[in-house]
């Protein structure tokens, strides 16, 4: 290897798991933006969304109320980072009266139970 080439490190498992509601709080812009920068560093990235985080994936957000961007479609760009690990709690979804079909994106419904597997598998885990 020549010294201006850099090793590269193991790809580590990031999860994100965003709990709020989309709009009121940072906290679900500031998740996006972060997952979309350890994509850009080809880490190996996997989205939850539960409980009021659900709703930063809902279809038909009109933000116009209360003055703020709808960067909900931005969603819909992760394909594009390779970013294609998306979960939904099915319990989170249920009590609000919420299926698959209200997603902006493609996301595969898990249980309570199958989302603390898969946190299980990680190197790291954020909450939003």
């Amino acid at each position: 290897m020549e010294p201006w080439e850099e090793e590269e490190g193991p790809v580590k498992k990031f999860m994100y798991v965003n709990r709020k509601a989309p709009y009121g709080t940072i906290y679900a812009l500031e998740s996006l933006e972060v997952v979309l920068i350890a994509a850009a560093f080809d880490q190996d990235v996997t989205l939850v969304f539960i409980d009021d985080g659900v709703y930063q994936l809902m279809k038909g957000q009109d933000t116009t109320g209360i003055g703020m961007k709808n960067f909900s479609p931005t969603y819909r760009a992760l394909e594009g980072y390779d970013i294609e690990k998306l979960y939904v709690e099915k319990e989170s979804l249920e009590s609000r009266g919420l299926s698959a079909d209200d997603m902006i994106v493609d996301v595969e419904v898990k249980t309570r139970s199958e989302i603390a597997d898969l946190m299980e598998e990680q190197d790291v885990i954020l909450s939003f």
